[in-house]
């Protein structure tokens, strides 16, 4: 069956026409993406190639953005040029997602800290470790990431934490690294080297107050499962 181009279909129904009409808000997944395709194929419209992209991922756009660029040159009517700009665009949200608002934020528990690192490690399927450096108030001074390794694991070097610290001014630090594999338990080097950075932290009275094992979508807080000083 011959499809109808999207330029004649109902001014409702057009992807940028409803977008104007009716706000961003107002669009699917599916048509969103195809704005971002512009034009589909000579069997399958815009809005027909981005619903097949997205039902391979499960409507997942978390998924989608891990896919490369081979991946989306697999679908019809995708090129190169057309993988990289859907690429960009799932970029450019992660990014957006990891702006914060200007001053100081405040780090009062393990969710405070947790919604404002886990943008850094949304789609990753390798391991980084960030550290926080706070004043006495738990304010947030500045972040930085300290490595970043392999699918499973990464380096932290206790003398770049402290030292960079000593810059900063900072009273504190929480430290955070992400397992891919979506296992939650800290492993064994984990806890070492948690222990390891406590002691040598209370020698120069700059305290590390939790470490963060980050997941897609869960969390673990050593201070909130009572490892951090045991």
């Amino acid at each position: 069956m011959k499809r109808t181009p999207i330029k004649y279909w109902a001014e409702d129904d057009r992807p940028r026409e409803k977008m104007l009409t009716k706000g961003k808000n107002a669009l699917s997944d599916a048509e969103l993406l195809a704005i971002v395709l512009g034009s589909g194929t000579k069997e399958l419209s815009a809005v027909e190639v981005a619903r097949s992209i997205l039902e391979d991922v499960n409507n997942d756009l978390e998924a989608l953005s891990r896919r490369s660029v081979n991946d989306l040159k697999k679908y019809p009517g995708i090129g190169e040029v057309r993988a990289i700009e859907i690429l960009a665009v799932m970029e450019i949200s992660r990014r957006r997602r990891r702006t914060k608002s200007k001053g100081k934020p405040s780090v009062r528990c393990s969710g405070d800290s947790y919604n404002f690192l886990v943008p850094f490690f949304t789609d990753l399927e390798h391991e980084e470790f960030y550290v926080l450096y706070l004043n006495r108030a738990n304010n947030i001074l500045a972040y930085e990431q300290l490595s970043k390794g392999g699918v499973s694991g990464t380096v932290a070097d206790g003398k770049i934490i402290f030292s960079q610290a000593l810059q900063h001014k900072a009273c504190a630090v929480i430290l955070a690294h992400n397992h891919p594999s979506g296992q939650l338990k800290p492993s064994s080097s984990d806890i070492k080297l948690t222990k390891s950075l406590v002691k040598f932290g209370g020698l120069i009275d700059i305290q590390v107050l939790d470490h963060l094992i980050i997941t897609a979508n869960n969390y673990f807080s050593f201070v909130d499962e009572g490892i951090l000083y045991d």
